[in-house]
């Protein structure tokens, strides 16, 4: 071998130790784990669907988990942490009534945009896991002023979302997608000028949210609750692109 091609070969080598090296000492990136999800600290819930109800008492359970008919509808109301009467004592997310399988259950979670500006003090990911072939729709939904547009009087009316949460198990590997915006916000006319509104969980312009759980043999929808910001669409484009960027760098 030719002094050359020994230099040639000892660059070589040197240059794919340097590559190696770079690659080892890249930082992987929140969502660089394959799961779609940001990394780091979370709260997690599961929504499990059962093909038959549970008989014991749930309410207090402080457990990261619901159950849920694994076919029909489940109202699950949603408390402000801090806040509201029924969980003032609590500080930031936590299962008050696990038991939804006889119509109800309970949850509470901080205020996610104070604000009211579009971006969340912190977002909600969401996949769908169990047996495939299971689905199901979350419409987040309150009760609304109706046509005095004044709450509390006899007129008073649910008003849901008009975008919903649809999570699929598909065969193969469940990864999470951002879904703040279906569960973190309503739009829709709250005023009955024939325009949307955006109003965030909690907003005074509503009462008594809940997310609307409707099961279609979906064994498992996990939730999870990170601390990053996103920015949801404007009312006047609900199915809008939202922006997490926050969630992963």
């Amino acid at each position: 071998m030719t002094h050359t091609q020994k230099f040639a070969v000892t660059a070589g080598v040197a240059l794919v130790a340097a590559v190696a090296m770079v690659v080892a000492y890249v930082p992987m990136t929140a969502g660089a784990t394959g799961n779609g999800a940001p990394s780091g600290a979370h709260y997690n819930l599961n929504i499990i669907g059962v093909p038959k109800g549970k008989t014991a008492d749930m309410t207090g359970n402080s457990g990261h988990r619901i159950f849920v008919p694994l076919v029909g509808k489940t109202n699950i109301w949603l408390c402000e942490s801090g806040v509201d009467a029924a969980c003032a004592g609590v500080d930031g997310f936590q299962v008050l009534d696990a038991n939804g399988t006889d119509g109800s259950a309970s949850f509470a979670l901080p205020n996610p945009d104070p604000d009211g500006d579009g971006t969340t003090v912190y977002s909600v990911f969401a996949r769908a896991l169990g047996k495939p072939g299971g689905s199901s729709v979350t419409t987040t939904c309150a009760t609304g002023p109706g046509a005095d547009g004044v709450l509390g009087t006899g007129d008073d009316e649910t008003l849901c979302s008009v975008i919903s949460m649809e999570l699929t198990r598909d065969k193969g590997k469940s990864t999470f997608d951002n879904v703040s915006k279906y569960l973190l916000y309503i739009y829709a006319d709250v005023d009955g000028d024939g325009n949307l509104e955006r109003v965030p969980l909690f907003g005074s312009q509503l009462e008594d949210y809940f997310w609307e759980y409707d099961n279609h043999g979906l064994k498992l929808a996990q939730l999870r609750f990170y601390e990053c910001a996103t920015i949801v669409p404007d009312a006047s484009d609900p199915n809008g692109a939202q922006i997490d960027t926050a969630c992963f760098q």
